[in-house]
């Protein structure tokens, strides 16, 4: 049997390209947050990192806050862009011809709710495919309420967060 020639996964060749947008409260951004954007941008040549403005949450940080700790984090990566919608995802990818909408999966029980969505938007938009990419083992246990909480009352969440989220946390709470 011949040899068969696997590529290097990270070489450009046989990689997809085009945009996918990343979704999300963002609230605040955590290091499982970054992980998800830097592993996308494997497989897509641009990711737009869109805050969703969801009127069902009551964020710790403003929207023009969480866009700025977004974009502090990818600040020196032309492939990443941040921006807010507050209409549907799925429009929203169609209106920025993104061919993805990325979601991240730590457990189980986001896999339930996250199928109900792709399953949504597949109905509303059949040219935008949902990738699903499970958290980085080492973010796995964490979210941004978890964060929150833990930051609230004093627990030390370095090494979860990026150290400008962690200085806006420590701001936040001993106001």
């Amino acid at each position: 049997m011949p040899h068969q020639v696997i590529p290097d996964l990270d070489s450009q060749a046989g990689r997809p390209s085009g945009i996918a947008v990343y979704p999300g409260t963002f609230d605040p951004i955590t290091n499982g947050h970054v992980d998800i954007v830097k592993r996308s941008l494997r497989m897509f040549d641009h990711v737009i990192v869109a805050l969703a403005i969801n009127t069902g949450k009551t964020p710790l940080f403003t929207l023009e806050e969480r866009v700025a700790l977004v974009k502090q984090c990818f600040v020196a990566n032309r492939n990443v862009t941040v921006d807010t919608t507050d209409g549907l995802i799925v429009d929203y990818a169609v209106q920025q011809r993104a061919c993805a909408i990325v979601r991240g999966l730590r457990a189980v029980s986001d896999f339930d709710y996250e199928f109900q969505l792709a399953l949504m938007n597949r109905k509303l938009e059949r040219r935008v495919q949902t990738v699903f990419l499970m958290t980085g083992f080492r973010w796995i246990y964490i979210s941004s309420s978890i964060i929150k909480d833990a930051a609230r009352h004093g627990g030390d969440v370095s090494g979860m967060v990026p150290a400008h989220v962690l200085a806006a946390l420590k701001e936040k709470f001993t106001h």
